[in-house]
């Protein structure tokens, strides 16, 4: 009877990861253009400029825009590890571990994708984190959001760009005001 609800839960927990695991490795390689969409999103929304330094900037901060890379998947290895060796712990693991999965993903998408404006605006990493937790529902349902349509086969593969004009949006109504 339990292996009735246990084995649904590992599906689950198993379709996030991936999931997860997926949505990170494409936002990796696809940083600098995520940046550059976020930034032209804004635009529109705003009619205002992001950068006017051309093209050469772009290019010139790849660097700083991969390290911030590198900065975001260290903030998250040592929590998924956590949420890894929960999974291990019998029955307390399958239970709790699916729900505090899909909780830690919404974070970290929320994190991921609201990284690109905040970051534009070359906003600190920690002062980003802070801003999202003052505003957790909306981050939270932000990345819930993001993280189902990330399971959904074909649509995943355009949740991407999708999620970085939906963090862009979130930004202009609810936090560049802050940071002006």
């Amino acid at each position: 009877m339990l292996s009735y609800i246990l084995w649904p839960l590992l599906a689950l927990t198993i379709l996030a990861t991936f999931s997860y695991f997926f949505s990170t490795l494409a936002n990796f390689i696809a940083a600098p253009f995520n940046g550059l969409l976020a930034e032209k999103v804004e635009e529109q929304l705003t009619g205002n400029k992001v950068n006017d330094e051309g093209l050469m900037s772009v290019v010139k901060d790849v660097p700083r825009i991969m390290a911030r890379e590198w900065r975001k998947l260290l903030y998250t290895l040592p929590k998924a590890i956590g949420l890894f060796l929960l999974l291990l712990i019998p029955a307390i693991g399958q239970t709790i571990g699916p729900f505090a999965w899909f909780i830690f993903t919404a974070w970290m998408l929320a994190i991921q994708y609201c990284d690109y404006p905040f970051d534009n605006h070359k906003v600190p990493f920690n002062d980003m984190r802070l801003s999202l937790k003052q505003k957790q529902g909306k981050a939270y349902s932000f990345g819930m959001l993001v993280s189902l349509f990330t399971a959904i086969p074909i649509l995943n593969l355009f949740i991407v760009p999708v999620s970085v004009c939906g963090a862009t949006a979130m930004w202009v109504q609810e936090f560049r005001d802050q940071y002006k």
